[in-house]
């Protein structure tokens, strides 16, 4: 059943069908089993789901970092950028220079662990200051002074002294911030979020937040955040993909999403939110998810055959007449014997 429609004349970044298998010892596994969404220029949509759902596995896919034995087999990922024809990113061979000039000049990405984006030999200077002079033709100096002035765009005190620093001698947030810097500093049309905020603690995590979104909107940057936190995908997006074992479950605008679940996995997810009743106790947040007013069409279900996913059997994402998409599975009749 395709229900797709023609894409939105905003939209910055289409992915299609998209299909991840690694390759192991026990077999074949299907990390992304058909997943498709829409990015609109400026602004933030937001992934979320359980770990496992395929979140991150989507976020490599988009820059083609996906590490072996995991490979693209299937559907395609178009980036427009401005004053560009579009860029069929799926296509491109693992070494051109096309996708090495995408990769951090007109595509950034936040990792989840700074530690792990940063390397611990090199200091922080000498690290965003390369990712400026692999895109941008400048000399060494200038780098370094645009470097410096974005450690302390992002919040960074005394700049200066925190480029001659090495990542082990600053904090968490710190470390978050710099990577931040590394992703912007080429200022990319489209920024990757991969939980960026999930080993910070509650304060520095709402101040990080609040800097991607004032960085946005100074650079008209489109951001891609993954979480499995629904409480910064509230505070945060604009558009919300819910995702489950590499599957789109649901997409919609966030209030939508969250005032009306259609899919009964998002339903789910909204009712496990902790929250605080009229009475100030702690609680499930399932009193407030309404949902349920979503009917399959005939001969299809929002569940899959037999309650659990069949391989010789395909779901389609349904789209509704508001632009919303709800995953349905073809009903299988029992043949008579």
């Amino acid at each position: 059943m395709n229900t797709m429609q023609p894409q939105h004349p905003d939209t910055i970044l289409k992915v299609d069908n998209l299909r991840v298998s690694f390759d192991t010892l026990l077999g074949v596994r299907h990390a992304l089993r058909g997943v498709s969404f829409e990015l609109q220029r400026g602004k933030t949509l937001a992934i979320v789901g359980e770990s496992g759902s395929g979140k991150s596995v989507s976020s490599q896919a988009i820059l083609r970092i996906i590490r072996q034995p995991g490979r693209i087999v299937g559907g395609s990922i178009t980036f427009h950028p401005r004053g560009e024809e579009p860029v069929e990113i799926t296509t491109l061979a693992d070494k051109s220079e096309r996708l090495f000039r995408l990769r951090g000049a007109q595509i950034g990405m936040i990792f989840q662990e700074p530690m792990t984006a940063l390397s611990p030999v090199h200091t922080v200077g000498d690290q965003v200051a390369e990712a400026i002079l692999l895109h941008r033709p400048v000399s060494r100096k200038d780098a370094w002074k645009i470097a410096t002035d974005m450690l302390d765009r992002v919040g960074i005190t005394q700049p200066d002294e925190r480029m001659r620093q090495f990542p082990f001698e600053l904090s968490g947030g710190m470390r978050q911030r710099v990577v931040i810097a590394m992703a912007l500093v080429c200022r990319p049309e489209i920024l990757i979020a991969d939980e960026p905020t999930t080993a910070l603690d509650v304060t520095i995590q709402a101040q990080i937040l609040e800097l991607i979104e004032e960085l946005k909107c100074e650079m008209g940057t489109s951001v891609i955040f993954i979480t499995h936190d629904l409480g910064v995908v509230a505070q945060i997006a604009d558009d919300v993909v819910v995702m489950n074992q590499g599957l789109v479950m649901e997409s919609g605008p966030v209030r939508d999403i969250f005032k009306d679940p259609l899919h009964p996995y998002t339903q789910r997810l909204l009712a496990a939110m902790p929250r605080l009743d009229s009475e100030g106790a702690h609680g499930s947040a399932s009193g407030g998810v309404t949902g349920g007013g979503f009917e399959a069409p005939d001969g299809y279900s929002v569940m899959p055959p037999g309650g659990h996913y069949q391989g010789s059997v395909e779901p389609s994402l349904f789209r509704l007449a508001d632009g919303r998409e709800v995953l349905i599975w073809p009903e299988v009749k029992e043949v008579a014997t």
